[in-house]
């Protein structure tokens, strides 16, 4: 690997003078702030709202640091996982010129934000066995290849990907590989974060709204070297996560315990489901999980898709996708929740009988 992170950089990126907040003028104590236009009497909601946040996220990303064994300078926060996707693209592919591969079935927003973009995307599809291909990937590859986008644990097919195949990508690729890890807490495959300083070209990226129970708040984390945050940084908005959000975070990162507990109940009720499931009779196959979903292939998966709905019930159909036909993707709810589909699913087949 020959990785140039000075050569991937867009060319008016290099050259991009930041915007410069009040908040990036000053640091330290004050206690009058007459500087950034805010309202100096308050809010309907509290007096604290008033103020902008922490444009960097400071003590946020020291929690998550702590949290996480990562070097706070190696974290990005982003409004979700998707504001990471977008600003890789906006950072380092040039439109109408550079491209990325996707390896389908995978997120949908890695193609879509291409698209936005207006960059190429070069498809590398899983095996049948949801496995990268390496060959096709590498016979993708070109000068302009400045992406390789790895799910891993994968959504919709819930397995993880081959940690040697993901290694052999990372030492032979001279572009970014971004490894999505939004399901990683559930899975037994340890996390890519602690090898960063082994590979330049790697980032990863992780969620709160999954394992942590906090997708309303929006907030994703892209671990990478320092100079690749250093990038995101210089484009992404001044204010991009709110102050709400970096209140509720920092709390939520104080119950660590509370949420590994969540996890293994999510896990242990993932097994319960799967399970049940094998006696379905409708139920052709159950694919492997290391998420808090798991995919499973139906006999008319549309209809029974279709019947849920008239219930009240919304699984994912995930029939049209490629290597998922016929497939629907199944979260694990609450007990209730669970129980209400398996009873959903038995009068659905009383009906077709």
């Amino acid at each position: 690997m020959n990785f140039n992170l000075d050569k991937l950089i867009r060319p008016n990126i290099k050259s991009l003078t930041p915007y410069s907040s009040a908040r990036d003028e000053f640091s330290g104590e004050a206690k009058v702030f007459l500087d950034a236009n805010e309202n100096s009497l308050g809010s309907p909601l509290t007096k604290w709202y008033n103020r902008y946040p922490d444009p960097h996220q400071q003590k946020l990303k020291q929690a998550i640091a702590f949290v996480k064994s990562v070097p706070a300078e190696n974290i990005f926060l982003g409004n979700g996982s998707d504001e990471c996707i977008d600003l890789l693209f906006r950072s380092f592919c040039e439109p109408k010129k550079d491209n990325v591969i996707i390896c389908p079935p995978t997120y949908g927003m890695y193609e879509v934000s291409a698209n936005i973009n207006d960059v190429e995307i070069r498809k590398a599809p899983l095996l049948e066995d949801f496995q990268l291909d390496l060959v096709h990937l590498e016979n993708l590859v070109d000068e302009n290849t400045k992406l390789i986008w790895i799910c891993s644990p994968n959504n919709p097919t819930g397995n993880s990907l081959n940690r040697i195949d993901i290694e052999s990508v990372l030492n032979n690729f001279n572009g970014l590989v971004v490894i999505d890890e939004a399901y990683i807490n559930f899975a037994k495959q340890k996390s890519f974060i602690q090898e960063l300083g082994d590979y330049p070209n790697l980032v990863v990226m992780q969620t709160f709204s999954k394992a942590w129970g906090l997708a309303a708040l929006r907030l994703g984390m892209a671990f990478a070297s320092i100079d690749v945050i250093d990038v995101l940084n210089k484009v992404k908005p001044p204010y991009n996560i709110n102050q709400a959000t970096q209140e509720l975070a920092l709390k939520a990162l104080e119950e660590v315990g509370q949420v590994n507990d969540m996890i293994k109940i999510l896990v242990d009720m993932r097994s319960a489901l799967m399970d049940v499931f094998t006696q379905i009779p409708i139920v052709e196959k159950i694919y492997p999980s290391d998420a808090n979903f798991f995919l499973v292939k139906i006999k008319d998966a549309r209809k029974l898709y279709g019947c849920l709905l008239t219930k009240g019930i919304v699984v994912r159909d995930r029939s049209s996708v490629k290597l998922c036909e016929d497939c629907l993707r199944i979260t694990v709810g609450t007990e209730k929740e669970n129980t209400l589909l398996i009873d959903a699913i038995a009068d659905y087949i009383n009906e077709i009988i």
